[in-house]
C-alpha cells in the first residue's frame, strides 16, 4: 500500500483522537464519582453488579437521542426555533423509557438479590439517568453546533461522561441515603 492511500486514515485519526483523549480524561472523572461512594460499595457489594446497568442504559439512551438530534441538524429539520420543543419531547421520552426500563431492571434486581429496596434504587437511578441522557443527548450537540464544533465527532464524549457520572452518582447516592434499608 502506498503512503498516499493511508493519508485519509491519518486525517481521520487526527480528527478523532483528540476527542478520545478527552474521553479518557473524563472517564477518570466518572471513576472519581464512584470513588466518593467506596464505603457504601464496601457495605453493599451488590451495588457493583448493577452500576454498569445504570451507566450502560443511560449511555445507550443518550446515543439514541444524540443520533436523532444530529440527524435533525444534518437534515435541517432541527432549527434554533424548534429546539425547545425537541428538548421537551426528548425529556418526556427519556422519562418514559426510564420508567419502563427501570421497572424491568428493578424486577430483575429483585429476582437476583431478593432486595426490594435495591430494585427500587436501581429503578429511580435509571429514571434519573435516562432523563439526563435525553437532556444531554439534545443539548450537547446543539451546544457544539453553536460553538462550530462537529457534533457528530464530539458529542458522544460528553454524553458518555454525563450519563456515567449522573448514573453512578444517582445510583450510589440513593444507595447511600437508603443504605440502612438494603440487605
Amino acid at each position: 500500500m502506498e503512503v498516499n492511500e493511508t493519508l485519509p486514515e491519518c486525517r481521520e485519526v487526527q480528527e478523532r483522537l483528540p476527542w478520545l483523549l478527552v474521553n479518557l480524561g473524563t472517564a477518570f472523572l466518572a471513576a472519581s464519582v464512584v470513588g466518593l461512594f467506596k464505603n457504601t460499595i464496601d457495605q453493599v457489594v451488590a451495588l457493583a453488579i448493577y452500576m454498569p446497568v445504570v451507566a450502560g442504559m443511560g449511555g445507550n439512551a443518550a446515543t439514541q437521542t444524540l443520533t436523532v438530534i444530529v440527524r435533525g441538524i444534518a437534515l435541517g429539520e432541527l432549527t434554533w426555533g424548534n429546539t425547545r420543543k425537541a428538548l421537551f419531547k426528548e425529556a418526556v421520552v427519556g422519562i418514559g423509557n426510564g420508567v419502563a426500563c427501570g421497572t424491568i431492571g428493578a424486577l430483575v434486581a429483585w429476582m437476583f438479590s431478593r432486595d426490594l429496596m435495591l430494585g427500587g434504587i436501581l429503578a429511580m437511578a435509571m429514571i434519573i439517568n435516562m432523563f439526563v441522557a435525553a437532556a444531554a443527548g439534545t443539548l450537547v450537540p446543539l451546544g457544539l453546533r453553536a460553538a462550530n464544533i462537529d457534533p457528530a465527532l464530539a458529542s458522544s464524549v460528553f454524553i458518555t461522561t454525563m450519563t456515567d457520572m449522573f448514573g453512578f452518582f444517582s445510583f450510589l447516592g440513593l444507595a447511600t441515603v437508603f443504605a440502612r434499608y438494603l440487605v
